[in-house]
């Protein structure tokens, strides 16, 4: 998806402060791992600045230790950042605490699956996360870490999402890796607040109009123990490793996430 040229270059309205989220927002309970990556978000640094280039994915991986069975994330390494990229470090984040403390266990081979190192779209853990389309969810879906969903009724804060910023899914696609906060109205606008790393500033928080949104996909993390699968995982997926170079139909995509329709 990215760590390539985004080809979404768009400006965003100024972010909110996580505890100024709108009311429904904050009214929305949260599962407790949502929580949990709310937490680890909030454990972020701020800024860095955006690139989606080589510097940004070899700081992503400077990042990131996988050592034995425990796992290690320093996010201040890494700057610059892109949207995956910073979203996957956040997912990171929270699987490191709950490795820490000793609410789940993953043998070493998983641990060093979950490692950001390069691989191409649809390739591995951090191939899958990082491809075009609804990596996440495809991730999600083949290793029951959670579930998928497209409506926004049903977000909560700490959900993650795909946003899709034209009807385009894949090779045609403009989008954006995010973790959801809220809704709410603006100026008479629905708008939705999110945080990723944003152009131009990096790591952060936005607020949008809805209307800018063509198409929305969140995954919601649920089952930390479906990680014990990262190490026996195919290779490769083939429909994510092709949106790289093809488009996919809505129908198609909501499949391959397990999403009926």
């Amino acid at each position: 998806m990215l760590g390539k040229i985004p080809s979404f270059l768009c400006s965003c309205l100024i972010g909110i402060p996580l505890l100024m989220l709108s009311v429904a927002a904050q009214e929305s309970p949260s599962a407790p791992l949502n929580q949990l990556i709310l937490e680890s978000l909030r454990s972020m640094p701020v800024g860095g600045g955006y690139s989606a280039g080589a510097l940004a994915t070899r700081a992503l991986q400077r990042s990131v230790k996988a050592q034995g069975a425990t796992l290690a994330v320093d996010a201040t390494r890494a700057t610059p950042s892109y949207c995956s990229g910073a979203t996957y470090l956040v997912f990171l984040k929270a699987v490191e605490k709950l490795l820490d403390r000793h609410q789940i266990e993953l043998s070493p081979a998983c641990v060093e699956a979950l490692r950001p190192a390069g691989q191409p779209d649809g390739t591995g853990i951090w191939g899958r996360w990082n491809a075009n389309g609804p990596g996440t969810a495809c991730l999600f879906e083949e290793l029951k870490l959670g579930r998928n969903f497209s409506e926004l009724s049903k977000a909560r804060p700490g959900d993650f999402l795909k946003i899709f910023w034209n009807d385009g899914i894949g090779a045609s696609e403009h989008g954006h890796s995010v973790i959801f906060l809220g809704s709410g109205v603006r100026n008479g606008m629905e708008t939705l607040t999110y945080w990723s790393s944003n152009i131009p500033g990096g790591f952060g928080e936005k607020t949008v109009p809805c209307s800018r949104i063509h198409r929305m996909l969140f995954s919601r993390f649920e089952h930390p123990a479906s990680l014990s699968g990262a190490a026996v995982i195919r290779r490769s997926d083939p429909y994510l490793a092709g949106l790289e170079h093809r488009s996919s139909a809505p129908a198609e995509m909501l499949r391959q996430c397990g999403i009926a329709r």
